[in-house]
């Protein structure tokens, strides 16, 4: 049987894009993951996250969505929440990568709710449960290609502003992130930032209310 796992990065972060990744594992090929240390991606390093990337890559059928922060915005704007966003990345992958059950970490407060919504859609067997991530090696895979896949990019937009000390992590609670951000008014923030974020959003009535 195929299992695709679906998973995703960049969720909470005010900077950078989201990625949803979906990889396609028989589950005969489950013990060689497992040997080779595949994991929720949080509990490996990014230089192991590379290396374990690139193997699944090479080994297995997958493919990611990518929203940026822009894209993000836009959706917002037009009264689509962020549960929303995933779950249309999720059934874009749902329906391009076949298998014969999927497995996603349901972003939901409700699983199955949010199961019931992209079987709904996509007429496949879908099984949506919390930190699936940390439960089934096939999210863990696709965990570790969406995590890696949003480090390159994060990584990128860090040595472009190396000048001004780098970006962070993207993440608010991150202080290189809040200083990155306190350089800019709203209306100059670059297209990486997500300006629909409470944190951004607070810096534009501040501003708003200056004036």
């Amino acid at each position: 049987m195929d299992i695709l796992g679906i998973d995703e990065a960049g969720r909470g972060s005010v900077l950078g894009p989201l990625v949803i990744a979906g990889v396609v594992i028989p589950d005969k090929k489950e013990n060689i993951l497992d040997n080779m240390g595949v994991k929720d991606s949080k509990k490996l390093t990014p230089e192991r996250r590379e290396i374990l990337s690139r193997k699944l890559k090479k080994m297995f059928e997958w493919d990611t969505v990518i929203y940026s922060a822009s894209d993000i915005d836009s959706l917002r704007a037009k009264g689509v929440n962020l549960n929303e966003i995933e779950r249309k990345g999720m059934q874009e992958l749902i329906l391009k990568l076949k298998s014969d059950m999927v497995i996603v970490d349901a972003v939901d407060v409700k699983p199955e709710r949010f199961q019931d919504k992209l079987e709904r859609a996509t007429k496949a067997n879908v099984k949506a449960e919390h930190k699936a991530d940390d439960t089934y090696i096939e999210v863990g895979a696709a965990s570790i290609i969406a995590k890696h896949t949003r480090d390159v990019a994060i990584a990128e937009i860090n040595r472009d502003f190396a000048d001004m000390g780098g970006i962070g992590s993207g993440y608010p609670s991150d202080p290189t992130t809040k200083k990155f951000l306190s350089n800019y008014t709203y209306n100059e923030m670059p297209d990486f930032v997500r300006k629909s974020w409470s944190t951004v959003a607070k810096l534009k009535d501040v501003q708003t209310t200056l004036i």
